[in-house]
């Protein structure tokens, strides 16, 4: 009898297929991903601290040449919005879900296809060890007001012009990568 969770994780895995289609420079990270939902211990669960799935979002205007950035309480960074599963299987609703909780938007519309794909690894904090974040990002677009509001879980929020992020040697790698694929499509 096929568990319940069953769909939701087929889904994530036609889709992590489909994004190694569209990327197959990307096939070993895609493979890490993969190996970690083939993972019988719950891959979605902050828990699990041998690395967790996150779902994180590029959070793009009405014109499609900005994103809303966080400036990140935590890490002290510039990323995009997100955060963890925490059991959500619908990696693309979780995206969601982080998106409107960090910006106080609504309105906002989820793309459920897999927009990149990054593993990284998260530095001990408040006594939960160090372990890796498989992050799933998804496009979201805003809806008619983009007037934001900050969250506990931001220093502070920036919508920031896509072509300067995939030239600013200052930028997360990661989020220069993005922003190169955003233009790239």
């Amino acid at each position: 009898m096929p568990a319940v969770d069953a769909p939701s994780e087929t889904e994530l895995a036609q889709a992590l297929a489909a994004y190694a289609h569209r990327w197959p420079g990307e096939v070993a990270t895609v493979a890490l991903f993969r190996e970690l939902l083939d993972d019988a211990e719950n891959p979605f669960a902050r828990q699990r601290l041998a690395g967790h799935f996150t779902a994180s979002c590029w959070l793009v205007d009405r014109a499609q040449q900005r994103v809303l950035l966080t400036h990140h309480r935590k890490l002290g960074m510039w990323l995009q919005l997100g955060g963890h599963a925490d059991g959500q299987r619908e990696l693309h609703l979780a995206a969601l879900r982080e998106a409107e909780e960090e910006s106080g938007l609504s309105g906002l519309r989820v793309v459920d296809e897999i927009f990149d794909l990054d593993r990284h690894w998260i530095p001990e904090h408040k006594g939960v060890p160090a372990h890796w974040h498989y992050d799933v990002r998804y496009v979201v677009h805003a809806g008619e007001d983009e007037t934001y509001a900050v969250s506990e879980e931001s220093l502070d929020l920036a919508w920031r012009a896509i072509a300067e992020l995939a030239v600013d040697a200052d930028a997360d790698p990661s989020v220069r990568r993005m922003a190169g694929k955003w233009l790239a499509r």
